[in-house]
Formats: structure tokens, sequence, C-alpha cells
């Protein structure tokens, strides 16, 4: 269930603390992870220990996206927020820079979505977005998120205030 034929998504490994230690640490991505500091790599391995947590005791389920060809984890895909009461989460990606822009964001939401739909049973999926982060917004709309509403000035920039999209999906297994 959760692959294709380019990429599968399985949960974190110790072994994947250099990749998450990198990924986690690019300040390109700090602005829409809401971080502002790096992260050591202890404080990634503890994460890494506690990762196996079920979703249910943790209220969130991070999983790593891999290339079918060569098993190169290449990004995460997290549900947070998990509301198992009114069947809801939230979602957040990250890919690797040079990964970008060939497909595997898309695959990886439509992964996930099936995921939730089938397994969790989940109603609704939805995130938060910077205006500002076209590429982020477009990825969501093409996998049929739709645009709820508009927080401005919500996040706190180097360049000043932006506002953020508040985008929902609707799931199909209600």
């Amino acid at each position: 269930m959760l692959q294709t034929d380019r990429i599968f998504l399985r949960a974190p490994e110790p072994s994947d603390l250099a990749f998450l230690y990198q990924l986690e640490n690019d300040p390109a991505l700090w602005a829409v992870s809401m971080s502002v500091a790096p992260f050591s790599q202890e404080a990634l391995r503890q994460y890494l220990e506690s990762a196996s947590l079920d979703i249910y005791a943790a209220r969130q389920l991070r999983l790593m996206v891999c290339l079918q060809e060569g098993q190169k984890a290449i990004g995460t895909v997290d549900l947070f927020d998990f509301e198992p009461l009114h069947q809801r989460a939230g979602v957040g990606i990250a890919l690797a820079s040079d990964q970008r822009g060939q497909g595997y964001g898309k695959e990886t939401l439509q992964l996930l979505e099936e995921y939730a739909a089938q397994v969790l049973q989940l109603h609704q999926l939805y995130a938060s977005v910077a205006q500002e982060n076209t590429t982020s917004l477009k990825l969501f709309r093409q996998v049929g998120f739709q645009e709820v509403g508009v927080r401005k000035d919500w996040l706190r920039t180097p360049q000043g205030w932006q506002a953020v999209v508040e985008l929902q999906k609707v799931l199909g297994n209600s």
C-alpha cells in the first residue's frame, strides 16, 4: 500500500540519522517547518528512538520517503495533530532539495492519503502553507486540497510578516 513504482514510505530507522540531520538543518526549510534553530544529532537520535510509538499514543506519525531504486531516503512526510475522535490530521512534507520537481511529492501525498483513509480511517487531512510558498501550494492543490482560509501576518520572517493558506481535503471514506 505504501509504495508506487518509484517510491515507498517506511518508518524511520536509526540509519536515517545522517539524512534527517541534513534535512532538518537546512535553513531553507526552517520557514516552512516553523523551526528557528538547528537540531543536534543527539536530539534527532532521541527522536528516532521514540519514532516507533503508535500514532494513537504519539498523536503524530513520520514516514521516510525512499526511492525504490537504491532504497535511498529522499524526504519525510508527517501526520501531526492527529485527532482520532474527529478523524483528522495535519500533513507536512519535506523533500531533499535535489529531489524536488520530479513528482515525488505528489506520489508521496497520494500514498499518505490512501493510508490515512484506508488504514487510519481518517475523514480529512489539512495543511498550513506559507502564501509565498507557491510550489507547496501547487502541490497540495494538485492532489485535491482546497483552500479554506488565509491567516494574515501569521509567520514572522526576516523578510517581514507572511500569510498562511489553510488547505483541507475531505477523504472519500465517509
